[in-house]
């Protein structure tokens, strides 16, 4: 310090203002951290990353040794050990990181960490100086086992002081101590027993139940995570003559009760009525006082002259200890603890002293100068004693530095005068004393750079008006450059009144105003040039909410509205929010949140609550609250009134009258005990349509007032309609109108395209403005068009109807078009351009070269040379190959020429033509088309198909005449599409989900009935048939049997007996077995749409029922019946032979072949069904899933017909009474034919019908 009094008096004022600026400098300018700034320019090491100085590590682990530092060339690194160069080199256990001076010592090969324990430092140099991290003491750390020793027993007298010694190994770093008993239970503490901070268990006083136990002092190890416990101690209490234990209990003095006598405290730690204690500043400061007695001493703790450092003392320990954090020199000076019971206190004084480890007063920083430049490096420190200042340069004591006359070293002060390229380095302080020293670098860089702005270009900064802002222009240059700042490129630097420009560039605004925005221009200049940015400053609008929710009692079920009308600025994006009670509201399907307030449907008790709305953009935000109160309304009370549709509004006002907007008021009409859940407002206007309404918008159904947008020119009214979940109400009066003033439209028309209707014009259209868009009168469109050439001129012409024609158009050229739309008040924005065409004309030229190579039976690939473009005269759509079945291979089959053809879309030679028929002779031809249509034909090529496989048959038949045999009757294939050459017949016996063997029948083409004898009676069968060509099978139709009447697997004790049919022409009936017919083709069946059920038999023993026969059952129905339609046909002898539940119905008929019927019947409980049935031979279908005992009521007819035109007959089923036959209940019981003359049989009677017409009947 007194060189620098003695320096200061060759200072010149301006040399003190000058280096003044320099200290400035010094902590203000260093390389950015921007890579590319530092890649250019050339800077000394600094070190950036090291290992702590005292340096503690595990020995089962590698040692890392940290020291990382950047600079510019990248630095190298060496080190030394104990003072000493160490080569890293020459030991293979210890590496260097690569682009780090960090050092690696691997033992996984082997060897002892103790034996590199020492002091290292790191050396960084390159080219312009050398770095120094500090000196590192590196450590192993050690966890040595406890001595053995043998504890003895210790005798105590009960009510004397104790205190167990624990004497840990010295561990690195100190272990842990823990007092446990050798069963590892914690040892209780209190203010009697406690640890001391050195580790031994003090008692103040010995009671009998510290005999208890043992205690066993535990150390445990920080790195290897180790316990190690001492042997335990034993303690034996001795007592003088006991005593009741009940009078013990029963004393209110445990000590005397006892006999203990009672002492005044003693101190155990510290011994003596003083003692001294030493610490460091910054550290921890620990007090500590435990006294002996009994009863035990309660401790408090003084300080001398004052009070205890308010803010960082804790007492510790049962008060025994007395904690001062952070120490510092004004913690110095006398404490005291005292300890005192109801016999008497003692005190004890320590003596603190606060000595100081070097701490930093300035530490110094790196110095950037320019050429001829001067300025300073300022290392102070402090400590107790005062540390010593050393400096060094690279490394080595400046002393032992060669002479440098630009520098001149005063104490902790290094002055730099007229500094010079080539000057730098890295300079070290090194401030120590007895407690220890810092070590710091500090580089002197000598650059020469010329101003870089750091900042991006073209910031844009956008700033809420009248909030404060600041305008960020970091900068970089040697010299320092000077920064200025100007708006709009103009004007005085801005300095003063609400500017405020700061050192570093940054250009602060008390409060942005609208007038402030603008672009700001920051000018940096040294003597080696200048640099600018620019920052364009937008000023906001701040966000308000001009309306917001206001407080609100509802009944429960209501429709309260909370509003939240927000003004912010519209260039801002804004986003409304909810919160609940002052968390974010869920928006639930109750709930419904629009841009002016949150609706909430059917209110409950659990909406109750404070509601905040918050309207924030990403510059700012503002909230409004309100609290909703909900009252419980009886649920009963509104439950049994009428809901009607709501009275429609009234009283409507317009208020707020604007060029845009006007507000609309309404009184809402009675809700009819169903809320009203919106508003509708509708406008008419008189000018375009005057007397039709139209929707304008719509509104949730708890506001009565809303703000409408409305258009230029309109002469508006309006009127609301209330909507509830009834329905919606009537019309509100009109309320009075509203006219707006005129203006130039604001859109054009849209929809604008151009295309040709003949080949020498041009149609454009467009979608004309609607009534709210025309904005004036005399709308018109301003129409313009030019050929698609920059160079070209442009036609118009001013129309009224959304439609011109141009005309004398060359064929299929390209329109630049535009449409304008205009009023009296001027014509909207420029239109967009839209390209349209003028018209086509037919194509001029053919596809040439048409080669076709077959690819199979009903496919060809065909390719073909383009037309030229020039000859299309439009768009190229697409090229069609039209084709045609001229005739088929095989003799005498008709085939359609129907023409047909295949698209081909886009500018294409190649294409695939399928779903040819095989076995075909075919015709080929080719055009291009256009817009306008086809062009001219391709020459007609021809081209047979070969054979294919066949279609499937036409039909398969499928009847079953007896139990005995199937027969079986098909078509030839619809398409053969080849020579037949015979037919593949593929079938299986199925019951239920069991399935028998495949077999195989081959059958030639000509062949079209089979008959199969069946093996089982009661399977049915499917069939599977194919026809075949010389290449392959053809297409499959499968068919499956009819159910037979018994599918129930017979039993070997029991026959079926079959149900009996009568004959009406003999008195005598005989037996007969009935029969299902069936007709099958490829679509589905209609025979029937029930499934037969077994009827009730009688089961007989087979050698009895293969001899006996029915001969006084009569059948349960037959009835002979003529009817004769207009034609001439008929329908008659319609027979019904029932069982309990099904039914055979058999009818003869004289209509043409190929005639569908339908089966009508009814139940005597009106339960009726229809049945279609396919044409066959003979006519019959069976009824299945009827009622036993059930009378049923039939028609018959033709499927065109009704049953009205048609009689009916009745039957009635059997009761199924076990052992009867089917036709057992015939006796006794009518069947009648109604509406004409028939067959009546009862009891042995039989009167028979009219004959037929004398004309050939089938059957």
């Amino acid at each position: 310090m007194s060189k620098m009094v003695l320096h200061r008096p060759h200072l010149t004022c301006a040399g003190i203002a000058f280096a003044l600026y320099f200290q400035h400098l010094v902590s203000a300018i260093e390389v950015p951290l921007d890579s590319n700034i530092q890649s250019e320019l050339p800077q000394p090491p600094t070190i950036t990353k090291q290992s702590v100085k005292d340096y503690i590590v595990d020995p089962r682990d590698n040692i890392f040794i940290e020291c990382e530092a950047k600079g510019n060339p990248v630095p190298t690194f060496s080190w030394t050990r104990n003072g000493k160069f160490f080569n890293v080199a020459k030991d293979p256990k210890v590496s260097m990181r690569r682009r780090s001076g960090t050092l690696v010592i691997d033992f996984h090969s082997g060897g002892r960490p103790e034996d590199y324990e020492g002091e290292y430092q790191c050396f960084a140099r390159n080219d312009y100086g050398t770095a120094l991290s500090s000196k590192i003491h590196l450590q192993v750390s050690k966890s040595p086992l406890w001595p053995k020793e043998k504890v003895d027993v210790i005798e105590v007298d009960e009510g004397a002081p104790l205190s167990l010694q624990c004497n840990p190994p010295p561990g690195l770093p100190s272990p842990v101590i823990f007092w446990m008993s050798s069963s590892m239970e914690p040892i209780h503490q209190d203010k009697r027993v406690s640890q001391g901070q050195n580790g031994d268990l003090y008692f103040s006083n010995v009671m009998l139940q510290d005999a208890q136990t043992d205690y066993s002092c535990n150390a445990r190890f920080h790195f290897t995570h180790t316990i190690q416990q001492k042997n335990p101690y034993t303690l034996k209490v001795k007592t003088k003559k006991p005593h009741n234990e009940t009078s013990l209990r029963n004393h209110t003095d445990m000590y005397s009760a006892r006999g203990v006598t009672e002492t005044t405290p003693s101190f155990m730690y510290p011994y003596g009525t003083s003692s001294s204690q030493m610490v460091l500043r910054g550290v921890d400061l620990l007090l500590e006082c435990i006294a002996s007695g009994v009863p035990a001493p309660d401790i408090m703790w003084y300080k001398k002259g004052g009070e205890l450092p308010a803010g960082k003392t804790k007492l510790e320990n049962f008060n025994k200890a007395l904690r001062i954090s952070n120490v510092s020199e004004e913690d110095s000076g006398e404490y005291f603890c005292l300890a005192s019971n109801k016999m008497g206190s003692i005190r004890h004084t320590i003596s603190v002293r606060v000595k100081a480890a070097p701490y930093w007063l300035d530490e110094p920083q790196n110095l950037i100068l320019a050429p001829g430049e001067d300025g300073r490096l300022v290392c102070r420190a402090n400590g107790n004693p005062k540390p010593a200042i050393q400096w060094l340069v690279n490394g080595e004591p400046i002393e032992a530095s060669p002479p440098n006359p630009s520098r001149e070293v005063a104490g902790d002060t290094i002055v730099f005068r007229d500094t010079q390229i080539g000057s730098s380095a890295v300079y070290q302080c090194n401030a120590s004393n007895e407690h220890g020293y810092l070590l710091a670098n500090a580089f002197v860089s000598v650059l020469d750079v010329p101003p870089r702005i750091l900042a991006p270009r073209n910031q844009l900064i956008k700033v809420i008006q009248y909030n404060r802002t600041r305008l960020d222009c970091p900068f970089f240059g040697s010299p320092i450059p000077t920064l200025r700042w100007f708006k709009n490129g103009q004007g005085n630097t801005l300095d003063g009144g609400n500017y405020k420009a700061h050192e570093n560039g940054s250009l602060e605004m008390n409060m942005a105003r609208k007038e402030d925005q603008g672009i700001y221009t920051c000018v940096a200049t040294n003597i080696l040039g200048k640099a600018e940015a620019q920052v364009r400053l937008e000023v906001k609008d701040p966000t308000r909410i001009v309306r917001g929710p206001e407080d609100q009692v509802v009944k429960r079920g209501s429709m309260p509205r909370l509003h939240c009308r927000v003004k912010h600025d519209p260039t801002l994006k804004l986003t409304v929010t909810w919160l609940k009670d002052d968390a974010p509201l869920y928006i639930g399907n109750r709930m419904k949140k629009e841009d002016d307030g949150l609706t909430i449907y059917g209110v409950a008790e659990k909406d109750q609550g404070d509601y905040t709305c918050v309207a924030s953009t990403e510059l700012d935000k503002d909230s409004a609250k309100a609290y909703l109160t909900v009252l419980a309304v009886p649920a009963n009370r509104l439950r049994d009134l009428p809901k009607e549709r709501p009275d429609r509004p009234r009283d409507l006002e317009l208020t707020d009258l604007a060029e845009r907007s006007v507000r609309l008021t309404w009184i809402p009409g009675d809700d009819n005990n169903s809320p009203i859940t919106d508003y509708i407002v509708q406008f008419e206007e008189d000018r375009f349509q005057p007397g039709t309404w139209h929707n304008h918008s719509r509104y949730p159904g708890s506001v009565n007032s809303a703000v409408l947008s409305l258009s230029p020119y309109v002469n508006y009214q309006f009127r609301v309609i209330a909507v509830n979940d009834v329905g919606s109400s009537l019309p509100s009066v009109p309320s009075e109108r509203y006219q707006t003033n005129g203006a130039r439209p604001e859109i054009n028309p849209t929809g604008v395209q151009g295309a040709g209707t003949q080949k020498n014009n041009m149609e454009i259209t467009w979608t004309p403005l609607n009534a709210t868009q025309a904005y004036g009168p005399n709308l018109r469109y301003i129409v313009r068009w030019r050929r698609r050439d920059p160079r070209g001129s442009w036609y118009n012409e001013t129309v009224k109807t959304p439609r011109h024609v141009v005309w004398n158009t060359p064929i299929y050229v390209p329109y630049e078009i535009k449409v304008q739309a205009e009023n009296d008040f001027g014509r909207a924005p420029e239109p967009d351009t839209v390209i349209g065409y003028s018209g086509e004309d037919y194509p001029k030229a053919a596809p040439t070269d048409v080669r076709i190579r077959v690819l199979n039976s009903t496919a060809i690939a065909l390719t073909w040379t383009r037309v030229h473009l020039d000859t299309i005269q439009g768009q190229l759509k697409e090229y069609r190959a039209y084709f045609w079945r001229d005739s088929s291979l095989l003799k005498n089959l008709w085939v359609s020429k129907k023409r047909q053809y295949v698209s081909f879309p886009g500018d294409r030679n190649r294409g695939i033509v399928s779903r040819l028929f095989p076995y075909s002779n075919y015709k080929l031809e080719m055009v291009v088309t256009n817009g306008r249509g086809d062009g001219p034909r391709s020459e007609i090529k021809e081209f047979p198909t070969p054979e294919g496989v066949p279609s499937s048959p036409r039909y398969l038949r499928i009847r079953q005449p007896n139990l005995e045999s199937i027969n079986l009757e098909w078509d030839h294939p619809e398409h053969p599409n080849g020579v037949l050459t015979g037919y593949n017949l593929r079938y299986q016996a199925f019951n239920g989900s069991k399935t028998g063997r495949t077999l195989v029948e081959n059958f030639s083409p000509n062949q079209t009935r089979f008959t199969l004898q069946r093996t089982d009676p009661i399977s049915r069968y499917r069939f599977f048939l194919r026809a075949r060509t010389q290449v392959g099978d053809g297409e499959t139709i499968v068919e499956e049997s009819p159910a037979l009447l018994n599918e129930a697997t017979p039993t070997p004790a029991a026959t079926w007996l079959p149900p009996t049919a009568v004959d009406l022409a003999s008195p005598t009936a005989t037996p007969t077995t009935p029969t299902t017919t069936t007709t099958t083709t490829t679509t589905t069946a209609t025979t029937t749409d029930t499934t037969t059920t077994t009827p009730a038999a009688t089961t007989l023993p087979a050698t009895t029922a293969a001899s006996t026969t029915t001969t006084t059952e009569r059948a349960p129905a037959a009835t002979t019946k003529q009817e004769l339609d207009t034609n001439g046909s008929s329908i008659w002898d319609i027979r019904a032979l029932a069982n309990s539940n099904w039914a055979n119905i058999t009818w003869s008929h004289n209509y043409s072949a190929g005639t569908d019927f339908v089966v009508k019947y009814i139940t005597s409980n009106k339960t009726e069904k229809s049945i279609p049935v396919k044409a066959q031979t003979p006519s019959s279908v069976q009824l299945a899933n009827l009622t036993p005992g059930m009378v049923y009521k039939l028609w018959v007819f033709p499927i065109w017909s009704s049953p009205s035109e048609h009689s009916y007959i009745t039957f009635t089923t059997s009761s199924g009474e076990r052992g009867s036959s089917p036709g057992a209940r015939v006796r006794g019981m009518s069947l009648r034919v109604h509406g004409g003359t028939g067959v009546v049989v009862g009891g042995d009677r039989a009167r028979r019908s009219p004959r037929p017409p004398a004309r050939p009947c089938p059957g």
